[in-house]
C-alpha cells in the first residue's frame, strides 16, 4: 500500500508541475497521462513511477514503453524531458517518442 501511495503522490507532483505549464494531465490506471493540447495532432505520453533497479532501487520516472525520464525525485528535470518528446510534432500515431 505505501509503494503505490508514493506512487501517485510523484506522479501528482509532475502532474502539477506540468499543468501548471498548460499540459493536460490526469492520473489514469496505467500512470500519468500527458497531453500537448498545443500540437495537432495532441500528442500524448503516459508516466510511469517505479523503483530502477540500475539505480539502486530508487524512484524514477519512465514512459509507458519502459524508457527511463528521470530520477523521480527530480520533477522540473522530468517535466523538461516530458515536454520534449511532447514537442514531437511529426508523430501521429499515440503516444509520443516512441
Amino acid at each position: 500500500m505505501t509503494d503505490r501511495t508514493t506512487q501517485t503522490n510523484r506522479l501528482a507532483a509532475l502532474g502539477a508541475h506540468l499543468s501548471a505549464r498548460g499540459y493536460k494531465v490526469d492520473l489514469i490506471e496505467q500512470g500519468l497521462q500527458v497531453i500537448n493540447t498545443q500540437v495537432t495532432p495532441n500528442t500524448t505520453v503516459t508516466i510511469t513511477c517505479r523503483a530502477r533497479q540500475e539505480d539502486g532501487g530508487r524512484r524514477w520516472f519512465f514512459t509507458a514503453s519502459g524508457d527511463p525520464v528521470a530520477e523521480a525525485a527530480r520533477i522540473i528535470d522530468a517535466g523538461v524531458d516530458i515536454m520534449g518528446r511532447l514537442a514531437d510534432r511529426d508523430h501521429h500515431d499515440g503516444e509520443a517518442g516512441q
